[in-house]
């Protein structure tokens, strides 16, 4: 039978070219090497290189071997991926989120209906996260529109609006709501890791520029000691209980106020267990 160790071998010789570099390489002597390489020719039950008394060489039939060797070294390692995958399907839940607020609430949902899984999140934008769902990459994405394809579970979850927090002698404070061509042009502090929030005000507002911050206490610690705006959330308000002295100012473009959707392919999951939140 066929050794995967073997045959990395020889498709190491094809590449390096002598036994004595891949000796080197896989950290045995030469003799071993050269018995490991007759070990695949009798497996192969054929003979794969030509030698003479100071040299060996693939043949044309060992050449053929290396193409095959190379195919079942990739296909093993395939194989593994898989098996790997498949063994953390069943010890964990994957979510995928458009954006931090849904998982806020469905994380402790999950952790209470699945106590003996872990569970993996990651925030991303639209396209990656769509992706992750149709490539079965996660067991739960969250989209903030419906997603209607066959073999499908989709839900109302969350709604979230987006706001602005401005300090009182700011120009926009004068006003009660705005628009994004309102904002358009003024430089705005941004946390990261909002997903597709991110990409939304950099695509209305490209004359606009952004501050953006990795770390929450310095992101807070700016917004105090700094004039420019910051945007917020009714959602991440009521949260993170902010009570700062700013002005929040709704945005009343429709594209500001989002409802999330929960969904699944399959039968992994009956997303009806998970309540919509208000």
């Amino acid at each position: 039978m066929l050794n995967l160790e073997e045959l990395e071998q020889l498709v190491a010789f094809k590449e390096l070219g002598t036994l004595s570099k891949v000796a080197e390489k896989f950290h045995i002597s030469t003799p071993s090497l050269s018995r490991a390489m007759q070990q695949v020719e009798e497996d192969f039950g054929v003979t794969l290189f030509d030698r003479n008394a100071n040299r060996i060489a693939l043949n044309e039939t060992g050449e053929a071997a290396v193409s095959v060797a190379r195919r079942i070294l990739q296909t093993s390692q395939q194989g593994i991926k898989e098996v790997r995958q498949f063994d953390l399907g069943l010890k964990t839940i994957r979510v995928a989120s458009v954006a931090p607020a849904p998982l806020w609430e469905l994380l402790p949902q999950l952790s209470a209906s699945f106590p003996h899984k872990h569970l993996h999140q990651q925030i991303g934008k639209e396209t990656e996260v769509l992706a992750s769902l149709e490539n079965d990459t996660v067991d739960l994405a969250i989209l903030p529109y419906p997603y209607e394809e066959e073999g499908a579970h989709c839900l109302p979850y969350l709604k979230e609006n987006l706001f602005i927090a401005v300090t009182k002698d700011h120009a926009l404070a004068d006003y009660d709501q705005v628009t994004f061509q309102d904002l358009n042009g003024y430089n705005f502090l941004l946390m990261n890791q909002i997903g597709f929030w991110d990409d939304l005000v950099h695509e209305e507002m490209p004359a606009s520029k952004f501050l953006v911050q990795t770390n929450r206490f310095e992101f807070e610690e700016l917004v105090q000691h700094s004039n420019l705006p910051r945007f917020t959330t009714d959602y991440s308000r009521k949260r993170h209980q902010i009570r700062d002295k700013r002005k929040v100012i709704p945005i009343s473009d429709p594209q500001a106020q989002v409802t999330y959707y929960l969904v699944t392919k399959g039968d992994r999951f009956d997303i009806s267990l998970f309540s919509p939140k208000k």
